[in-house]
């Protein structure tokens, strides 16, 4: 009788130890499938086309994201939490990013934005994006190539593991009579891509396409405190790799002003879209 009380002390020990490791799922796994599905919208892709402005010229953006929810097979973990339900991940619908553009010559730009930390729906982001592309002329009829490198770091922090109706449902045993969970994602996306524009309307219509290779260490963190007060602080870490297509178009109505749309595409995850509006200010386009 006396090992009962000390198997099931083992036990607890054992849970709380496994709570706390870090959890390494293969690339293969359902955790890996979910951290590809959200890198798509996440990436800091151009989302607009190819184009060549002076020198001192700044771009000052609005961007526009969809985002397609996940299935519950792909939110429904498999390696780190075997048998338990999917997870809260469907939260927003659309992700809005602020874009700021600086060209510094020879066609070259630095981008950068910052979504900051206003939750939304549950979700708070604090998400910073930099880019550097260098866009040249392929011939006088206004074609153009672009390369660019990006990347998008911080954080997301939501109730993604046990939002309020988990910890409120007592056949929920993950979650029940604990603290709505505020659980850390952070996407870590590195990029390359290359892009070829077309001018079409002397120029004010550009359509163009490209792919890309991304780079993803995704990690996330749970913080979770039960009814006991047992705090989980679970991590999950596996490091990914996407070639990306896309493509799209960029009406300039006016001068000095853009209207761009994207498709963006991880063909082993899934397609989003994106809509772009760009104000250029200190500059005049030199392409026609």
């Amino acid at each position: 009788m006396r090992a009962l009380p000390l198997t099931l002390g083992a036990l607890l020990v054992a849970g709380s130890l496994s709570a706390q490791a870090t959890c390494f799922p293969d690339t293969d796994s359902r955790e890996a499938d979910l951290f590809g599905h959200f890198s798509v919208p996440l990436a800091f892709s151009a989302a607009q086309a190819p184009w060549v402005y002076r020198p001192g010229s700044i771009q000052i953006g609005v961007e526009g994201t969809y985002l397609p929810d996940a299935s519950d097979r792909i939110a429904t973990p498999t390696t780190c939490r075997p048998g338990k339900g999917p997870e809260n991940v469907n939260l927003l619908s659309a992700f809005p990013r602020p874009r700021i553009g600086f060209v510094l010559g020879d066609g070259v730009v630095l981008e950068a934005s910052w979504v900051p930390p206003v939750r939304i729906n549950g979700v708070r982001p604090n998400l910073w994006s930099f880019a550097l592309s260098r866009t040249v002329p392929v011939d006088r009829r206004g074609t153009m190539f672009t390369g660019r490198a990006h990347t998008t770091l911080g954080n997301l922090k939501a109730p993604i593991t046990c939002p309020e109706s988990a910890v409120k449902d007592a056949g929920n045993v993950n979650c029940f009579g604990g603290e709505v969970s505020d659980d850390r994602y952070s996407p870590n996306i590195f990029g390359v891509e290359l892009a070829l524009g077309f001018a079409l309307s002397q120029g004010r219509i550009r359509p163009y396409i490209g792919s890309g290779y991304n780079i993803l260490h995704p990690r996330f963190r749970v913080n979770f405190k039960d009814s006991g007060g047992v705090v989980d602080n679970q991590k999950v870490e596996v490091n990914l790799s996407r070639w990306v297509l896309f493509g799209g178009m960029t009406f300039a109505p006016v001068q000095g002003f853009t209207l761009s749309t994207e498709a963006y595409s991880a063909p082993s995850d899934l397609i989003t879209g994106r809509v772009r509006a760009t104000l250029i200010v200190g500059g005049k386009r030199r392409g026609r």
